[in-house]
């Protein structure tokens, strides 16, 4: 009686997993740059505690050439409490990445300031 050895997966096999793992990963890809593109993106990249009223904040903000967009900033206090926020109202020009500083004034002293949110003028959380 012949001893049948194991086989492995099939050629046919290896492609067809070759093939869905690939596009598995075009449709992650595919969806992540649907879920960003054409959004308001920002960075915070400063924050100076003038004094016990006043915090200045810098940022950096990338957004869709033309579009005008507006910023939230706030300061917050040793126990993460907000004590101060403004909002930044961006015009529209033809540069996608812009560098803002703004002025935080606030109720007592704060020890960070942050953008908590950038959204394009006229959308329903910006308004």
């Amino acid at each position: 009686m012949p001893v049948s050895s194991p086989r492995g997966p099939s050629r046919r096999a290896w492609v067809l997993g070759t093939l869905a793992i690939a596009a598995g990963v075009a449709l992650a890809i595919w969806f992540g740059l649907a879920a960003s593109l054409g959004h308001v993106t920002w960075q915070d990249t400063a924050y100076h505690v003038d004094s016990d009223r006043l915090v200045q904040v810098g940022y950096s903000v990338h957004r869709a050439p033309g579009r005008a967009v507006v910023c939230t900033i706030q300061a917050q206090d040793v126990h993460h409490a907000t004590v101060g926020t403004t909002q930044d109202r961006i015009p529209a020009s033809g540069d996608a990445t812009v560098q803002r500083v703004v002025q935080v004034h606030t109720t007592t002293r704060a020890v960070t300031g942050t953008v908590q949110t950038c959204d394009y003028a006229g959308s329903s959380r910006s308004s």
